[in-house]
């Protein structure tokens, strides 16, 4: 099958939006016809599915697709196209390492329509346009980040004409923020890392300032609760939050995506109105959880390593190993924190770095 069929079909898949039906055998027809695309077109996936001595002919279940280590993308290019085709390169930021993680991308179409879809589903699904204050730097500013290009998109296509970005390249201003905050009269998405509201959250303290934002106010936060300054609990964030800026617990949602992956992961906090720390899988992802010694999965509910399958990374690679723990229940993915000896990653030390200066 040609990579336009393979990239058709799982638009199409796209366009259905997070409600469309889970088909588990439409994802493992596409999986596998995937794979063998893959294998024939990534060299460095090949010689890896070589290692592990599995070819296209020998899998007949997508579980039994070789998975590459987040470590990898580090190591080789991961890409089903030759360099010159390439349009975009995302990369893992605030490793603790000094290589980083690479997703190569030939086109960005299929990367914005499952971020779409699912930032709408999930931080929009009551409004067609929303101003949106980012605590991020922006695209143009941060052109390697991920997180940037999913915020310039949903700023695009779904935010109001007042929709701005706080975080320059040198740091941000506190006061432009707060001022702005202050001055509101409409609701507003609130989106960024956990440590950038870390420190939006230090600057109120030390001003000595509560605010009661907007009804209809939600927030987003990503990146995880460790930073270089110091580490917080989820339950302290989003207690200080609602302290802090007057937005509850049921209009905050926490965001889990990976660089090497194009989809992410939502709570349906403001679907459902109930707060809740299970994210919803697209149905155009599947995630294993396995014991990280055999690998093997494990039973529904019990913790173990995270392995995704993304049908959207349809020039790279499907099927991506992480260092993150979990566990799988009927309400959805629960992420657990990762594995021990994992080293420290994501955009929250990132933006921890930035906000807090020299």
């Amino acid at each position: 099958m040609s990579r336009r069929d393979l990239d058709r079909k799982v638009l199409a898949w796209l366009g259905e939006g997070v409600d469309a039906p889970r088909d588990d055998t439409r994802f493992e027809t596409l999986a596998l016809e995937l794979f063998a695309y893959q294998y024939a077109h990534n060299p460095a996936y090949q010689r890896l599915c070589r290692a592990f001595r599995v070819r296209p002919e020998d899998v007949a279940r997508w579980q039994d697709i070789p998975a590459v280590p987040t470590g990898a993308f580090k190591e080789a290019r991961l890409a089903a196209f030759p360099e010159a085709q390439e349009v975009r390169i995302f990369r893992t930021s605030g490793s603790t390492t000094a290589a980083r993680g690479q997703l190569h991308l030939d086109t960005l179409e299929l990367y914005q329509a499952s971020l779409l879809a699912t930032f709408a589903a999930y931080i929009c699904p009551d409004r067609k346009r929303i101003r949106f204050v980012v605590l991020a730097p922006s695209a143009a500013n941060a052109p390697d980040s991920s997180l940037s290009y999913m915020f310039e998109v949903a700023c695009r296509e779904l935010g109001s004409a007042r929709s701005a970005f706080y975080v320059e390249p040198q740091g941000w201003e506190p006061e432009r923020l707060i001022a702005d905050l202050r001055e509101l009269d409409e609701p507003i998405a609130l989106v960024g890392t956990a440590f950038a509201f870390v420190h939006l959250l230090d600057a109120l303290e030390a001003r000595g300032l509560r605010l009661g934002l907007p009804d209809g106010t939600r927030v987003m936060e990503t990146g995880g609760f460790k930073g270089r300054s110091r580490e917080v609990t989820r339950g302290e964030l989003h207690g200080a939050i609602t302290a802090a800026l007057g937005v509850s617990a049921s209009r905050i949602v926490n965001q889990y995506g990976l660089c090497e992956l194009g989809s992410q992961f939502y709570e349906p906090t403001l679907r459902t109105g109930v707060p809740t720390r299970s994210k919803r899988v697209p149905p155009w992802v599947r995630t294993r959880v396995v014991d990280p010694v055999s690998m093997k999965d494990v039973a529904t509910g019990e913790r173990g390593l995270l392995v995704h399958y993304d049908l959207v990374n349809t020039g790279s690679v499907l099927a991506v190993q992480t260092s993150d723990l979990g566990r799988v229940t009927q309400a959805g993915l629960e992420i657990l924190g990762r594995l021990e000896a994992a080293e420290t990653r994501g955009c929250s030390i990132a933006a921890d770095a930035l906000l807090a200066g020299p």
